[in-house]
């Protein structure tokens, strides 16, 4: 059997979920019986994580583990029980939008007294809590752009063309050091983190995790595509406010100039596109297939959902003086202007 040696070393279980999930990927125990991932709590770690290692098998897998299993149907049969279990929480618990002009148009407004986590970190926040913030975006950021391009090959004519148009940039437009996953690497090593491809998932909260996990729900699924492409929507249209501030915040503190250049890059190059994403993208999508138009709405807004638990628990440990990591990270090597004692 053949075994990936290159991929990161598997997780620590968070419970007999992800544990059985864990032991079944190295050979060593019985995968959970689907009716226990059925009745888990949809946003939980142990859910969360058992989940995470499911779809990790379709990006670089697991030191240890054959790429096999990434079409095993005992582990598809629990990852089913598992999506449904995710999926129908989403479902139930966003809010939706009556159009998609109204969930569109509700993103491109920037509230006058915004609260979220790129306000604070912007603010008030500290190089730990900026380190924090990096370590757990990295499980999403050190494979940017790829959950997304599971929907290419599920799209046609326009929308196709222009976001093939889309990923082409976030994979650095054909240059390897342009590659947005790599300048959030560079961004990872002027903060002193460990630069890795998964080293920080021990780390990440349930809420983390399923910000994650919605992308790689939606983009593995072609009965979901149009979920993809409000997901896409979301991100990409509030994308260029926010790295706007965290940039700001990266300044403030001295994070370094690669950490800058992530957020300065993000600026610019997400602000075109929002254009695309919206007029060729979305009206692409529509005009062929309108009946997605519900899907593209509940993309948008379940990320906003998933988006605000993440950002009530990074806020509600910072403001407590809590780290909102489950393992510490390591001190930094240099000490920048404006670093802060890490609790």
């Amino acid at each position: 059997m053949e075994f990936d040696r290159e991929g990161p070393q598997p997780p620590t279980a968070r419970g007999p979920l992800s544990a059985a999930v864990g032991a079944h990927l190295l050979g060593t125990g019985p995968l959970p019986d689907p009716e226990t991932a059925a009745a888990a709590s949809p946003y939980g770690d142990d859910l969360q994580l058992a989940l995470y290692q499911c779809y990790e098998l379709h990006y670089r897998g697991f030191a240890g583990v054959s790429p096999d299993l990434e079409w095993d149907p005992g582990l598809l049969r629990v990852r089913a029980a598992l999506e449904d279990r995710f999926l129908s929480a989403l479902r139930a618990d966003t809010p939706v939008h009556d159009s998609v002009a109204e969930a569109v148009g509700a993103l491109l407004v920037e509230p006058v007294d915004g609260k979220g986590v790129s306000h604070f970190l912007r603010d008030e926040g500290e190089l730990w809590q900026l380190r924090e913030y990096a370590a757990q975006r990295s499980l999403y950021h050190l494979k940017e752009a790829d959950p997304h391009a599971w929907v290419l090959p599920r799209l046609w004519g326009r929308a196709k063309a222009a976001m093939a148009a889309v990923e082409f940039d976030e994979y650095g437009g054909g240059r390897a050091e342009r590659v947005h996953a790599r300048l959030f690497a560079d961004l990872m090593t002027d903060l002193s983190l460990d630069t890795a491809y998964g080293r920080h998932l021990d780390s990440a909260s349930a809420e983390c995790l399923a910000t994650v996990n919605m992308m790689s729900l939606f983009g593995l699924h072609r009965s979901l595509r149009g979920a993809l492409v409000g997901h896409f929507a979301a991100v990409e249209i509030t994308s260029s406010p926010g790295s706007r501030r965290l940039a700001e915040a990266m300044r403030r503190t001295g994070a370094g100039p690669a950490a800058e250049h992530f957020y300065d890059e993000h600026v610019e190059a997400d602000a075109v596109h929002e254009q695309i994403v919206r007029h060729e993208v979305i009206d692409g999508l529509l005009e062929q297939e309108p009946e997605l138009a519900a899907d593209v709405v509940f993309g948008i807004d379940a990320t906003g959902h998933l988006e605000d638990r993440f950002g009530a628990r990074l806020l509600a440990d910072w403001r407590s003086g809590r780290s909102s990591l489950r393992t510490r990270l390591p001190a930094l090597s240099h000490e920048p202007s404006g670093a802060a004692h890490v609790p």
